[in-house]
């Protein structure tokens, strides 16, 4: 069994205590986290202007902090983890860099990153897009306790049909 964790912040400490549940220990376990690829871009955008004043003092690039960052998250869940894994980080458009990464997977392990109530909404367009298109069985957790029953939605009004003319 090779089963796959997403590692995203804010939400990894749930996803790893699952995985260390449900996944057997004899199974091949791999920690991805992605970074998204747009962030270097928009920051680029407004170093280069502010309508032709003066430009900030360069500091580290964006893309050394963004990895070292990455490094450090994936290795405070490989010690949560508390078990042999693989470590490995992309960039790109965050969704289907996760998608991609599940070929191989028996299973993805992630966390719900939407809105904290029961419902739809409680999975964001990253989340939604992956639970829509791994091509594995996906484990979907709660980042924190799951919020009440009662924080399901009301349904949906329906108003009166319309009636047809001329029939």
């Amino acid at each position: 069994m090779r089963a796959l964790v997403w590692i995203a912040e804010g939400t990894w400490e749930a996803c790893v205590a699952q995985a260390s549940r449900l996944v057997p220990e004899q199974a091949e376990v791999t920690l991805l986290h992605v970074a998204p690829a747009d962030l270097e871009e928009l920051v680029a955008g407004g170093r280069a202007g502010l309508l032709g004043r003066h430009h900030p003092a360069p500091g580290p690039p964006l893309r050394a902090i963004s990895d070292e960052e990455a490094r450090g998250l994936l290795e405070a869940a490989r010690a949560a983890l508390g078990r042999q894994c693989e470590i490995i980080t992309r960039r790109g458009r965050v969704e289907r860099e996760v998608v991609a990464a599940c070929a191989d997977a028996d299973l993805l392990v992630l966390a719900r990153d939407g809105e904290r109530r029961l419902g739809p909404k409680s999975l964001g367009p990253h989340a939604r897009f992956v639970v829509d298109h791994a091509p594995c069985p996906v484990v979907l957790v709660w980042a924190e306790r799951p919020p009440a029953i009662d924080t399901i939605p009301p349904p949906p009004r329906h108003s009166r049909p319309r009636r047809r003319r001329g029939v």
